[in-house]
């Protein structure tokens, strides 16, 4: 039997528990993952906390994103094959007004040895690519594709500023703003990440504890300010992000880790024309053009070498309380990693 992780609370990492469970049959439309890897993710440890925008029933599993081989198929799907190497990419579902909905939570999770996930949500793995990195792949990447070049146009002459800029997530977006020839500037709070997020591409880091972000932004820019902020934090910061864009920049939030309210005056934005786009991959996904066209791009880069995700490291299943004690510690560099 699969062991497979789940919990009965919301909680800290120790409520995550590791049961042998028979293995289950995917449904129609799905396909059943002999699962490799899987890759951890922020929206995992708030759906833990309960803090998610959608409500788990318990004993619940829980993971999005994983790396596997395809070992069983349900009713109906012909696209995708026993024996394929693919990954789970992370989704969300909803209604007909486009509201997310708990459905996907309740029915589905990828911690474990085997995983059932519709065969939508499933994309290949480009050739040569190994099951640790695969799982490391899309979230990061598809974000950072549906919000920088997908609705911000990020291109040559962009000046793109990425907060958090150690994360799995921002590290992804740093490559991407990189490879289309972006000027990019890292933020980070700690001086101890400088010299690494130098050497993974940025062109210039602020080290927000020690540093006056809007000052240092108009400082690197000539006074400009930069065309588009990717941003996991939101809170406070926003204002600091509003002060440091350009005219008609575009601010691109796709996260909440600050839990503080935003607190500034909306004529700051207007005076500057701003555009604040909180943006998902879950609607990346749902749209079935913009999922094409970023898989795409996805699939492609990753294969030419353009994109290379960063592992920070890697922990066994039975392990995967201490690997979400060690992502809750922001001490990573890229992506963690649970191998089965």
């Amino acid at each position: 039997m699969p062991k497979i992780v789940r919990f009965e609370k919301f909680g800290a990492p120790d409520v995550l528990k590791v049961f042998d469970e028979p293995l289950q049959e995917p449904g129609p439309g799905d396909v059943r993952l002999k699962v490799e890897a899987l890759g951890l993710n922020r929206a995992e440890v708030m759906l833990r906390e309960g803090k998610y925008v959608t409500v788990p029933q318990f004993p619940a599993r829980i993971g999005i994103e994983a790396a596997g081989i395809v070992d069983a198929v349900g009713e109906g799907v012909t696209d995708v094959k026993v024996g394929e190497r693919v990954s789970a990419v992370p989704f969300l579902s909803w209604d007909q007004f486009g509201n997310w909905i708990p459905d996907s939570v309740v029915k589905y999770g990828v911690y474990g040895e085997s995983a059932v996930v519709p065969a939508w949500t499933v994309a290949r793995n480009p050739e040569g690519t190994s099951a640790v990195d695969a799982a490391a792949i899309w979230c990061q990447y598809l974000t950072a594709w549906g919000g920088m070049v997908d609705y911000a146009g990020l291109n040559q002459e962009s000046i793109v500023l990425v907060t958090a800029a150690s994360s799995s997530a921002g590290l992804g977006a740093l490559q991407i703003a990189k490879a289309e020839g972006a000027l990019t500037i890292a933020a980070t709070r700690t001086a101890a990440k400088r010299q690494f997020l130098l050497d993974a591409g940025a062109d210039d880091v602020i080290v927000t504890d020690e540093e006056n972000l809007p000052e240092r932004i108009k400082k690197i820019t000539n006074g400009q300010g930069f065309t588009i902020a990717y941003d996991p934090i939101g809170g406070p910061l926003m204002g600091e992000l509003i002060e440091s864009a350009m005219p008609c920049g575009i601010i691109v939030n796709y996260g909440n880790l600050s839990s503080d309210n935003i607190n500034f005056y909306i004529l700051s934005m207007l005076a500057k024309r701003l555009a604040i786009k909180s943006h998902s991959i879950f609607d990346t996904m749902r749209d079935a053009n913009a999922r094409e066209r970023g898989q795409r791009y996805v699939f492609d880069r990753v294969k030419s070498g353009a994109l290379s995700p960063i592992i920070d490291s890697t922990f066994p299943l039975d392990d995967v309380v201490a690997a979400h004690r060690h992502m809750e510690s922001n001490e990573q560099k890229g992506k963690i990693i649970v191998t089965t």
